[in-house]
Formats: C-alpha cells, structure tokens, sequence
C-alpha cells in the first residue's frame, strides 16, 4: 500500500517521497487511519519501526485539513507533543518540518539548556504544532508566554521514558490546563504495565496498536556478549574497533563521569570519540552529533537518556560498555542499529558484577544471548563480584550506578533544579534526518546456557532535568 492510499494529502506524499520512503511500515499502517479517524491512540512500537511517522503524517493532514483560524491576530497552538528529551524533540520537529515542508502550517521545538528569550519570541509568533519537553513547557506556563486553551491535538512521544524520569508530575500540569475535549495520541517504544495504567486515565475509548511483540528486540541486530574483566573494558573495546576495523560505533555507558573518561581512554589509543550526556552544553552535543553521524568520529559515547532521538540511518554497531540498570533501556539501547531494515550488530561487554544485570535483561527479552570470549581477553575466573557503586566515580568495569539524578542527565540537559531552573531554546539549523519508516522488531539470537547471579542493587532512573 502506498502512502496515498492511506488519506494523506498529495503535498504530504511528495514530502515524503523525497526523503526516500514510498512504503508505509506496519505502525504507520495501523496509526494513520486511527489518527485520521479522530480518536485517541494507544500504539506500542519500538525505535525504528517508523512510528514518528506514525502521528506526523497524520497530524499534518488532520492540521492542513481544518480551515486555520487567528485568534488575536495569533495563529494559535493546535498540536502539542511532549517527547523526554531534547534530542528527541528535535528529531520529531525536524520530522515535522519536513513532512509538512508544502503545507502553511508552523511549527516549533522548545526545551532547555540554552536562552529562554528566543523561544518566547518565537511563541508570540504563533505557531501550529509545538514540539517540547515538560520541564522547559513549565517554565513557559509559570511565566505565561504559551497559550494551551486551543490544543486540539495532544502527543506524548516516548511515554515510557517520560515515566522512568519522573515526568508524570509534570505531565499532569500541562494536562490540568488542556481543552477536555481533544484528541490524544499516546505512542511507546515498550508497552508496560505502567503505560497502559497512564493510558486508563488519559485516553478515552482509544484504539490500540502494538506492532512488534512486547519486550523483543531486533530479529535483524546480531547480539553478543564478550565476558572480561572489569578493568580490561577499555582495552577489549578498543581491540574490537581496530580488529575489526569498526569506524562508527556508539557506546553506551552507565555515567557521565564514565563517559568523560572512556572518551580520554580512547583518544590516547588514537580513536577519535566525543562524549554526549547531561552535563554536555546542547552547543556540545549537537556538535558530537553532528560530527558522529558524518563520520569525523568513531565513537560517539553516550548515557541512555541522552542518546533518546539519536536516529542514524546505517549504524552498524552498538556497544554496552555498561549494561543498563532497566532492562527496557538494553532494547532501546540496540535499537539504535538494525532501523529501517539494516543489519546491524550490538555488543555487549559484561564482568561479574554484571551477570545478574544480564540475566534480568534476558529474562525480559524472552532469549539467551551468545557469548563470545575474545583471545586475550579472557576473564578471570575466580573473580568475584563487586557491588556496582551507587555514586558515579568512574567509568572502568561494571560502571558505577547512580542513585538519584537520572542516567545521563534527566531529560538530556541535566538534572532540573527546584530552585534555578534551566533555561532552553529553539534549536536552529538541525541537520537530523528525520524519524522515518523503519522494519518492525522481532525476537533475534541463539542460545547459551544459564548464568550465575550474584546479587545487587538496581533502580528505575528518577531524573527530573530537561
């Protein structure tokens, strides 16, 4: 079925078509006819299979369809979506700029970590859809520089991750100053028990959509898992990347401070890399994305919630340098890889503090992932388990778990102080390429057999920054 087949409007199509896709995927399929009809939306899909599509398209023809109306000389905000990072945000943005390039509707990205001034110039404008992040959409309401009365149209884009960063409080301030009648459009990349309990009280009567099975992960991502002593992570990685010859890998670890140090581990082995978290000015990340993605860098390290709307077309490999803490975040870790059909490879390198990490994250996916001993490379044996720290203090090994402050930073600019909030921006001159069509997931890799699991601490992220 093509796009056209689906309602969408001819100037809507030839966007689209130029930037490449000319098949809807199965969350696009399903998405844009419920969105079109009116209703509200409970859609389960992983990163990757399309699903920013899935309601921009959409939301661009419900938008261009109704005859637009000033209030006040204004154009007034009909569309609100809500994503929990600032990558994130400006990816959707992007996306909806582009797929609506020959439409006259406006749009806009707010969220914090650069000057607030800009953005509330922008907002006096007046603009059809506003893409932000809650902390930052708050700041404008306490200061009343945004005007909700007339939003149609309500977006909550990750939802799931909105909820691991404690964003409920201020997701239901910005749901106490909404129109009550309007649609609602809920989309995930997992389908908790959580999100459906947020649903139950957000969505009325809604249709629902769950493309790739609950908790899989990418049929097409080879994933494998290198046992190595804690102190011995660096040097295997940088083995792996020079062996192999890898040229564009992201790196996942567990802390800031991990990452900081990891990026100096590698530079003295001559491998360009740039660290991407909270604590990283967003004239900084964007730079390192930027530079990642038109490969100046070999190894863009990144923390979970920075590394949400990172959306790379071909990367071929992703690397846990640390396993994550929530299982849910290994699934959206190695989707990064494997988008849009391509093949990808995900490694993930584990000591003994990790293994019941591991276990969890297995348990969860509903498979066994192979393991891979490299020569040279062998992990002791009589090595005994250490506790994983619950203040970052270093990067090397298991990584140190953090106790409060979200990992990586709360909502990618780090974590919101009560009493000095951040300020934010619109970001200018973004050149991600937009969320686009991608292949559903699916259960991947062989056996192995079971692992021992000592015991310690995990936590659900609790960041509250923007």
């Amino acid at each position: 079925m093509s796009f056209s087949a689906l309602g969408l409007s001819e100037e809507i199509v030839r966007a689209v078509t130029e930037q490449g896709y000319t098949t809807p995927t199965p969350i696009q399929l399903q998405a844009v006819p419920a969105v079109l009809a009116g209703g509200d939306l409970l859609a389960g899909a992983q990163t990757g299979t399309g699903k920013t599509a899935g309601f921009t398209l959409p939301l661009l023809q419900r938008l261009s369809s109704v005859e637009r109306v000033k209030i006040n000389g204004h154009v007034p905000i009909r569309a609100l979506i809500l994503t929990p990072t600032r990558e994130l945000a400006a990816q959707v943005e992007e996306s909806v700029r582009l797929y609506g390039k020959y439409l006259p509707l406006t749009s806009a990205c707010i969220f914090g970590g650069v000057g607030i001034n800009p953005q509330i110039r922008l907002l006096k404008q007046g603009v059809d859809i506003l893409v932000a992040t809650p902390g930052r959409l708050l700041d404008h309401m306490q200061q009343n520089t945004v005007d909700l009365r007339h939003v149609d149209v309500l977006i909550l884009d990750e939802a799931d991750r909105m909820l691991d960063m404690g964003f409920i409080r201020d997701i239901r301030k910005v749901l106490a100053v909404l129109p009550k009648k309007r649609q609602n459009l809920l989309f995930s990349a997992t389908f908790s028990d959580e999100i459906k309990a947020l649903a139950d009280g957000l969505l009325n009567a809604p249709a629902m959509i769950e493309v790739a099975r609950r908790n899989s992960t990418v049929e097409v991502i080879g994933q494998k898992i290198h046992p190595v002593d804690r102190d011995k992570k660096h040097p295997l990685l940088a083995h792996l990347m020079k062996t192999n010859g890898w040229n564009q890998v992201l790196v996942f670890t567990r802390t800031k401070h991990g990452a900081n140090k990891l990026v100096e581990q590698l530079e003295r082995d001559d491998i360009t890399a740039m660290a991407i978290h909270g604590n990283k000015s967003q004239a900084a990340r964007t730079r390192a994305l930027s530079e990642f993605k038109d490969g100046k860098l070999q190894a863009l390290i990144a923390t979970d919630i920075a590394a949400r709307g990172i959306d790379i077309d071909q990367l071929p490999h992703v690397v846990n340098y640390d396993l994550p803490n929530v299982p849910e975040d290994y699934v959206h870790r190695i989707g990064r890889t494997g988008r849009a059909g391509a093949s990808g490879s995900a490694v993930s390198l584990v000591c003994v503090d990790e293994r019941e990490l591991l276990n969890d994250i297995e348990r969860f996916i509903k498979r066994e992932i192979p393991v891979e001993v490299i020569a040279g490379f062998e992990p002791d044996p009589k090595a005994k388990p250490q506790p994983i720290q619950l203040r970052s203090g270093g990067g090397g090994g298991g990584g140190n778990r953090q106790r409060s402050g979200g990992n990586g930073g709360g909502n990618g600019g780090g974590n919101r102080s009560r009493a000095q909030p951040a300020a934010g921006a619109q970001p200018q001159g973004q050149t991600a390429k937009p969320r686009g069509p991608g292949k559903p997931q699916g259960p991947a890799g062989p056996s192995r057999g079971p692992v021992s699991r000592p015991s310690s601490l995990t936590h659900r992220s609790g960041g509250r920054g923007r």
